[in-house]
């Protein structure tokens, strides 16, 4: 009795589990019908209006920007701008020390000044007055031409009786003087010791001696005839003077010519040199002063007065942001619907809640290739003026519409989905309570918008859900 009870227990519990159990099996698939009703999605093939367009990443960029550095060595002597400052194009934004430069400019000048006159000197041709000095200089000369040559035949011809006879003459009168001033030496000191009286006396002894010894060396010159080292003297004075006669000549002779050809080209080509030394100075000069090429703002100052000016970095950076631009590369398959002066839209991330206007201003004729073989090309987009707070090298996302297609299928692309084996696009389909697959054919895409070219008719609907086998086909 006791084990048959026990049995009865045990039946009870297990019908009693049983009906629980279907219970919550009825509950668990009610619940998961409900919720894949929640998370099906419809979308409706509709008829619009799409837009095609072309979109790139890139960065701002300000119209023109310039790294401005010293051509010449040198120390830092002003500068004169800060980062941020506004310049205008000309305006000096740093110098180096100019005084070396300065003396070489006025060396030049000088340098052209004299090789200038010398060739209006020479164009000129011969004056007046050198005419007359040359021709004065060459009498001079003839003259002292004729007179070494005089000396020398005299010399040649030795001294004649006459000349003896002078000779022997002034050495008579010489030593009549030199007894006479011995015997006053000898008297002044006999009868008086007057100290400069004896002193007087003694030095007009003195000179008589030396008067009497002269005298007589000219007499025994003119005895001896002629004397080897006076006609070699003589000789040596004769071809000096032919040689100023003949140098004088040659002064007259090319002021009466006038300059040749090759004088004048020649004083032509120092003054071509004077005036590029000239130049060259001035230039150099001038590039010790940086100076802003076009209106901007200083993005960077790498110098500082005093300091030997950088060889390495830029000196002073300036940028025109006055007018930005965004450059992007367009791949090859894209830049053939581009063209200057289209309309764009640009996004930053730096300020992603604001639509920036822009237009394309130009397209780069030549391909650059990039890694991997992808070839794209150089796109500059011009930005509108805005007030929105844009800044250099901010990251830009650009759209370029470059077609408008009206009155065509669509549908979105949250609820296309692609056949991960095939390739093949398709939407899923609710038909009499079952999911059926319908192949698609898609065009053009833009903004999570797909163009519809087969597959559906406009109105007909395509379902999304959760359970689908495939992944979305771009789906947001």
């Amino acid at each position: 009795m006791k084990r048959r009870t026990i049995l009865y227990v045990i039946l009870g519990v297990v019908l009693v589990a049983a009906a629980v159990a279907g219970i919550l099996i009825r509950s668990a698939r009610q619940a998961q019908t409900t919720e894949e009703e929640e998370e099906a999605l419809i979308a409706v093939v509709e008829r619009g209006t799409l837009l095609v367009a072309v979109s790139a990443s890139g960065s701002i960029e300000p119209q023109a920007s310039v790294d401005l550095a010293f051509e010449t060595p040198g120390r830092v002597a002003e500068v004169y701008v800060k980062v941020g400052d506004r310049v205008e194009t000309g305006d000096a934004l740093a110098q180096l020390d100019t005084r070396q430069m300065a003396l070489q400019v006025y060396q030049a000048q000088s340098a052209l000044t004299l090789a200038k006159a010398r060739l209006a000197q020479l164009e000129a041709g011969p004056q007046p007055a050198e005419i007359a000095a040359a021709e004065a200089n060459l009498r001079a000369a003839q003259a002292q031409v004729s007179g070494a040559v005089a000396s020398l035949d005299q010399l040649k011809a030795g001294p004649t009786a006459s000349q003896i006879a002078d000779a022997e003459t002034r050495v008579a009168q010489a030593e009549l003087q030199h007894k006479l001033a011995q015997l006053e030496y000898d008297r002044v000191v006999a009868t008086t010791d007057d100290e400069d009286a004896i002193t007087q006396a003694n030095y007009d002894l003195y000179i008589a001696e030396k008067s009497l010894v002269a005298a007589q060396a000219a007499l025994d010159s003119a005895r001896a005839g002629v004397n080897a080292d006076e006609l070699r003297a003589a000789q040596a004075n004769v071809e000096a003077a032919l040689a100023q006669q003949d140098a004088a000549q040659a002064r007259l002779d090319l002021l009466l010519a006038g300059p040749t050809e090759e004088q004048v080209a020649d004083a032509r080509a120092q003054v071509e040199r004077a005036q590029a030394a000239l130049e060259q100075a001035e230039l150099a000069l001038e590039r010790a002063t940086l100076r802003a090429t076009f209106d901007g703002t200083i993005a960077k100052v790498n110098v500082s007065a005093g300091e030997m000016a950088p060889i390495s970095l830029p000196a002073i950076a300036l940028l025109d942001a006055s007018s930005l631009q965004v450059a992007i590369s367009v791949d090859e398959l894209d830049v053939g619907r581009l063209v200057p002066g289209q309309e764009a839209q640009v996004t930053l991330d730096a300020i992603p809640d604001v639509m920036l206007a822009g237009t394309v201003k130009s397209i780069a004729p030549a391909a650059t290739l990039a890694q991997g073989g992808v070839v794209y090309y150089d796109v500059i987009v011009t930005l509108s003026p805005t007030d929105e707070p844009v800044r250099a090298d901010m990251t830009a996302n650009v759209t370029i519409v470059v077609e408008e297609l009206v009155d065509v299928l669509t549908i979105p692309t949250w609820v296309v989905r692609v056949d991960r084996l095939t390739g093949q696009t398709y939407v899923n389909q609710k038909v009499g309570g079952k999911i059926e697959r319908v192949d698609v054919s898609l065009g053009v895409r833009y903004e999570g918008t797909a163009q519809v070219l087969a597959g559906l008719e406009e109105g007909d609907e395509a379902i999304w859900m959760q359970e689908s086998l495939f992944e979305g086909f771009g789906g947001e």
